[in-house]
């Protein structure tokens, strides 16, 4: 289970398998195995509740500095991708027609396309949900 494909949904079946391998065994008892399928059921929407009223807060807030991070990573994958994408080649082209041998610092763009992407991916569900006039659990 990696960190980007880590949902909550992974936490049900994460306590579940410390139950199996503290018990060494499984339920058999098809209510009982139901009973606690719904107790982790409510515990993940708990979890999932508490993460909506924390992003509810930090939305509004006045303080641009808890409320502008969303927004911040966002500038800085973009201008991350100006940067290694537009500028960097223009530097290095513009440093071999002046006869520089200067080489632009280039940046490592591994992790940050994981944050670029993850961000896109969200804000394409969100376009896709004003666009079908579709209230989402925000």
């Amino acid at each position: 289970m990696s960190l980007v494909n880590f949902s909550l949904g992974d936490i049900g079946n994460l306590f579940k398998d410390i139950r199996e391998a503290i018990t060494g065994e499984k339920i058999k008892d098809p209510n009982k195995k139901a009973e606690i399928e719904l107790k982790l059921s409510q515990l993940e929407q708990a979890l999932k509740e508490g993460q909506i009223q924390i992003n509810k807060a930090e939305a509004s807030n006045p303080n641009w500095f808890v409320a502008g991070w969303r927004p911040a990573i966002g500038w800085v994958g973009a201008l991350a991708l100006i940067y290694t994408f537009i500028l960097n080649p223009l530097i290095d082209w513009g440093c071999q027609l002046a006869g520089v041998k200067a080489i632009p610092p280039t940046l490592d763009m591994g992790m940050l396309f994981n944050l670029v992407i993850s961000m896109l991916g969200l804000g394409g569900m969100r376009t896709y949900e004003k666009t079908k006039n579709i209230q989402g659990r925000h």
